[in-house]
């Protein structure tokens, strides 16, 4: 594990002892499950979960007509993109 040196404010630091004396737990520690949060929750972070949640959102359009031929317009740049 590496160790990092970063400058918080007066009123970030005092919010953070604070959370850690809540949770039983050291401020590092309380820091290190934020940034584990953090990464999980962002796409570049490795979770898909984002991808599951957009599935099958376009599935009842009905103003684009064939979806290939819609996407592949696109790519073509065939369309009008006030059409789109």
């Amino acid at each position: 594990m590496t160790r990092i040196l970063a400058d918080l404010p007066d009123e970030d630091i005092r919010w953070l002892d604070a959370r850690a004396a809540e949770q039983g737990k050291s401020r590092a520690a309380v820091l290190r499950d934020a940034v584990a949060t953090y990464k999980a929750q962002s796409p570049g972070g490795g979770n898909k979960d984002w991808i599951e949640r957009g599935f099958g959102y376009w599935k009842d359009r009905t103003d684009i007509g064939d979806g290939v031929e819609y996407q592949q317009a696109i790519r073509e740049d065939r369309r009008s993109y006030d059409d789109i």
